[in-house]
């Protein structure tokens, strides 16, 4: 056995011991990619306030048109769903499924097409 790689000896490597997250979050990159698209909607009129939440299954962005209503549309992530349907799914104002998959990108699809939309009229 390689002297170095017993345990308990100055400069040994330890495992640590793998845990649960005690919730789930976003990636910087999935987070800078969903506020790219909320600050384009804004900047478009659609959308004025947005809200997060994390628990230990799902984290949630929602994106409101006011402040007091529901949400217009909410992306959540359930990282369980993975090896399923995909982890990303986006609702609709009434809570109805739009899109789900396992990239970000194509879940957001519908709300870019929107995007477009709204800036062309």
């Amino acid at each position: 056995m390689n002297s170095g790689m017993r345990s308990g000896l100055p400069g040994s490597v330890v495992a640590f011991p793998g845990r649960v997250p005690n919730q789930v979050g976003f990636e910087r990159e999935e987070l800078q990619r969903i506020l790219d698209l909320y600050g384009r909607m804004v900047a478009a009129g659609e959308w004025r306030d947005y809200a997060m939440d994390f628990t230990r299954d799902v984290a949630v962005f929602a994106a409101f048109r006011r402040t007091a209503e529901h949400p217009q549309a909410w992306i959540e992530k359930r990282p369980a769903l993975r090896s399923k349907q995909g982890m990303w799914t986006l609702f609709g104002e009434h809570g109805q499924v739009l899109k789900r998959g396992h990239e970000l990108a194509g879940v957001l699809a519908p709300m870019e097409r929107r995007l477009v939309k709204a800036v062309g009229s």
